[in-house]
């Protein structure tokens, strides 16, 4: 099973792309949703208006929705479980999906999450997680996460999945804070490597690897059209190299590094996604 969720966790929509590219890969099959009515705070996550074929007017609500895929030379099928975060009675919906999980005999479940840092898109992404067993976390190959603070829905589900038993992983990407409000590829892609090793899934991922290439090459050009924040992007690359860590000197604000790419991205308007 490997899930993932808008909102909280997903800077950069790193996670749930991941997820979204992983259904429509393998031509998943939603079954089932989880009735939002119970979980969500319809002020916080409004349903929209929209129109069906025959140009009727009908809701979408917020949900999570749970699919199924079978992938080429996989050891076993896959669930997918999608959308966004819930709002309210957490535990309630992590013994939700243990229960399906259990139901279903999955043998391992895998959440994604991403998060903000001061990391060059330059770099290779930098990954992180924690796992019910030490084993599984070293064929993952990743430092365990030392973070302690406010989690989300992917922190919960997790726990609740190795209360009940049920092996668990969870892998989080570091999206570049400059960059925050752009779709981030290039960490969806680098999640997607990750669940490859560890539930032995083969997908083509090449779509995926050229949107990252694009990705580079416009957050490349909008760092360019301004000295303060390349400079402050070449720090960030030096502190990674030496796996130190950045100065704050000089530093533009975050206020002003958001409105540099909002402003470069009207520029941009509709030349690529």
């Amino acid at each position: 099973m490997v899930c993932a969720f808008q909102g909280w966790n997903d800077a950069g929509d790193a996670a749930s792309s991941a997820v979204s590219f992983l259904a429509s890969a393998l031509n998943a099959r939603r079954f089932a949703r989880i009735d939002s009515e119970e979980f969500y705070d319809f002020q916080a996550n409004r349903p929209c208006i929209r129109f069906d074929a025959n140009e009727r007017r009908e809701i979408s609500w917020p949900t999570v929705e749970i699919f199924e895929a079978s992938a080429p030379r996989a050891p076993r099928d896959l669930v997918l479980v999608q959308g966004t975060e819930p709002s309210m009675r957490w535990r309630a919906f992590g013994a939700h999906i243990v229960d399906l999980a259990e139901a279903l005999g999955v043998q391992v479940v895998v959440s994604l999450g991403a998060l903000l840092g001061d990391v060059p898109h330059t770099r290779p992404v930098a990954m992180s997680g924690h796992a019910s067993d030490a084993a599984m976390l070293e064929r993952l190959g990743l430092t365990p996460s030392a973070y302690e603070g406010p989690t989300g829905i992917v922190g919960v589900l997790h726990t609740a999945c190795a209360d009940a038993g049920l092996p668990a992983a969870s892998l989080w990407a570091a999206v570049p804070h400059y960059v925050a409000a752009a779709t981030n590829p290039k960490a969806a892609l680098a999640l997607l490597r990750k669940v490859e090793g560890l539930i032995g899934v083969s997908v083509d991922l090449s779509e995926l690897e050229a949107a990252t290439t694009d990705y580079e090459r416009q957050v490349g050009m909008a760092v360019q059209s301004d000295p303060d924040i390349q400079a402050f992007v070449e720090r960030l690359e030096l502190a990674t190299d030496s796996e130190g860590e950045a100065s704050t000197d000089d530093v533009p604000s975050g206020e002003a590094l958001a409105r540099e790419f909002q402003r470069f991205l009207r520029q941009r308007g509709h030349e690529g996604k």
